[in-house]
């Protein structure tokens, strides 16, 4: 840890969590003297929820953190124990990869890259004030009254901005369980007239490991094959180990129901919205009261750790009842909790109020990133703290400002929603929430990313070096597969069928095919060998999405030339397929009058809206 003499910086960020520590080193590798200001040096880099990185539309904003020569993808690839690819059977645009992580290998990682970097230094504090000169920040106030100038101040408070912690009907204080809350600083936001909200979020109780029947519980074992997050790794580095599934059943759902007056989210003590896509077990037993049983994972929080996180069943209902109906589940009969499960209250700034930058529109200097704009999960979290680094550093440098599309990248798709759309609920990220979903994935994230990082300022030499080797062997890839030229029946010698109209066909056409791989063109051109596997198994997924890539191109453009087209009121939502119950029971009740308006209801994706339009105009069809 660095100890500063004048305290001076080109940027202040305030928070050394998940948003926080990828702003310090986005401005940092763009040039910027960067002050790292966080209530303690061993906070850095915590997991305050679930040890885990990654999943579906989350693992491609690590990849994307990642090309922009981030570092949450390859601390998560040093502190992985367990690798999966969600979706693997699915196409590669929705699939996504996640990694169990080892707690303390992810804070000793994250730790090493903030000391590592430099033009960072770490200041042990508490915000509690913001400098202000001529309307503008230009810097920050410790609890102790020593000041830090700059030119620019990122804001990644997380859930500490006035948070309260629930269990049952007992509130306390608290930040995260053992932190105090920042309540002073939320006070000093507060002067700015900001439009703000309350969000809720919460954790399940930790289980000592040696309390759960492992045997009596199903094993999930990794990867054979691990999918990585950083485009620097290759393999794990530390040991891998299986998690275990169990679920919920009838008795626990009783135990549940009979204790809702006792849940401080049913008890009237909480006022902030939860997430809906990661409901409490309170939550599920509830909405979903036909379901007899919900999935349980038990998932290790370290490799030398005793606690295990079983992820589905965060709570806020008093500890004792917490006991009773987590012994009530298979294989945690015997269960001892290290840890109840709690729910935590926050403040957040409504998201609109900022610009594409992540900056405050009325307040110059002023940057946000994380839970503080209503988003939650790790991942989402890193992505803004990259943004706001970025264009924190290009605000005391004077670069030019780094903006990310929605055509370009799913960090583009969030900061489009959230200044545009705001919350109601906390943001996740889900692929259906990009229109170019097919162009977007996670695989080709440095091809989309990289040269655009490279442009900012931000890529080091080593990733540059490795890019540019990588793009020259797809360029020779793609080089020799244009020189191959083959004939039906040529094709039919291995298996390929392909109409038979006398045209030739050039090796990336034959990609195109779901059914051709790259083994079938070896077959018929062994000098294709030259081309590395990894680079083999890109060329595939690039011939294969080309065709549906145009497709796609031409529906969004098609999509945006309809928001004028006219939706009836008596629009039947719930016989549309495809559509979630949730977003059926929101449109029914908003009853948009046009798809534009349709888009602009909080929780509409694009897929969704592709829906609505088919099945307009499939009923046009019919009437004529």
């Amino acid at each position: 840890m660095f100890h500063v003499k004048h305290r001076d910086a080109d940027v202040v960020v305030v928070g050394g969590g998940h948003a926080g520590a990828e702003a310090a080193h986005a401005a940092a590798r763009r040039g910027a003297r960067v002050c790292l200001v966080t209530l303690s040096f061993s906070g850095i880099g915590v997991m305050s929820c679930n040890p885990a990185i990654g999943g579906l539309g989350k693992g491609h904003l690590v990849r994307e953190v990642d090309a922009m020569d981030g570092v949450m993808g390859r601390v998560a690839d040093k502190a992985g124990i367990q690798f999966r690819l969600l979706n693997r059977r699915k196409g590669p645009a929705v699939q996504g990869p996640r990694a169990q992580a080892d707690r303390d290998l992810y804070r000793s990682a994250m730790q090493a890259e903030m000391t590592g970097q430099s033009g960072i230094w770490i200041v042990e504090g508490e915000v509690t004030d913001l400098i202000m000169e001529r309307g503008s920040v230009a810097g920050v106030i410790l609890g102790d009254g020593s000041r830090i100038t700059s030119a620019a101040v990122v804001l990644t408070t997380g859930t500490f901005l006035r948070g309260v912690i629930h269990i049952g009907d007992v509130s306390r204080p608290g930040g995260r369980m053992g932190d105090r809350p920042s309540v002073r600083l939320a006070e000093r936001i507060d002067e700015f007239g900001l439009p703000l909200g309350r969000l809720k979020t919460g954790t399940p109780p930790r289980i000592r490991s040696k309390s759960i029947d492992w045997d009596a519980v199903e094993s999930q074992p990794g990867d054979e094959e691990p999918v990585m997050f950083s485009f620097l790794s290759d393999k794990p580095s530390a040991d891998q180990v299986a998690c275990g599934i169990t679920h919920t059943n009838e008795k626990t759902h009783e135990i549940i129901r009979n204790n809702l007056g006792r849940s401080a989210m049913y008890g009237g003590h909480i006022e902030g919205i939860g997430p809906r896509y990661c409901p409490s077990i309170e939550d599920k037993v509830v909405r979903f009261a036909e379901k007899q049983s919900h999935q349980i994972f038990l998932e290790p929080e370290g490799l030398k750790s005793d606690l295990v996180y079983p992820n589905g069943i965060s709570t806020s209902l008093p500890e004792e009842v917490q006991y009773d109906y987590v012994r009530s589940i298979h294989g945690l009969g015997a269960a001892e909790i290290a840890q109840p499960g709690y729910a935590i209250e926050y403040d957040y700034v409504d998201p609109r109020a900022l610009t594409s930058s992540l900056r405050l529109a009325d307040v110059p200097g002023l940057y946000l990133a994380g839970q503080i704009n209503g988003t939650t999960g790790y991942e989402e979290a890193a992505a803004q703290g990259l943004v706001a680094g970025l264009n924190a550093a290009g605000d005391a440098l004077e670069l030019d400002p780094v903006h990310f599309g929605r055509e370009t990248s799913y960090i583009g798709v969030m900061v489009d929603d959230l200044i545009t759309r705001g919350v109601t609920e906390p943001y996740r990220m889900f692929t259906s929430r990009a229109e170019f979903r097919l162009s977007l994935r996670a695989d080709n994230a440095d091809q989309r990313l990289t040269p655009f990082g490279i442009s900012a300022g931000c890529v080091g030499d080593g990733r540059r070096r490795q890019f540019n080797e990588k793009m020259e062997k797809i360029a020779l890839g793609r080089e020799m597969l244009q020189g191959v030229q083959v004939s039906a029946s040529e094709a039919a010698s291995v298996g390929i069928r392909i109409s038979a109209d006398g045209e030739r066909r050039g090796g990336m056409s034959l990609l195109a095919f779901a059914d051709v791989e790259f083994a079938h063109l070896l077959l018929l051109r062994p000098e294709l060998e030259a081309i590395p596997e990894e680079i083999r198994d890109q060329l595939k997924r690039d011939g294969l999405y080309a065709q549906y890539i145009e497709r796609q191109r031409q529906d969004v453009a098609s999509l945006r030339r309809d928001e004028a087209y006219a939706i009836p009121l008596d629009f039947d939502y719930s016989s549309l397929n495809g559509l979630s119950h949730e977003l059926k029971q929101k449109l029914t009740k908003v009853r948009p009058e046009t798809l534009g308006q349709a888009g602009r209801v909080e929780g509409v994706t694009p897929a969704a809206l592709f829906l609505i339009l088919a099945k307009l105009r499939q009923a046009e069809r019919r009437r004529a």
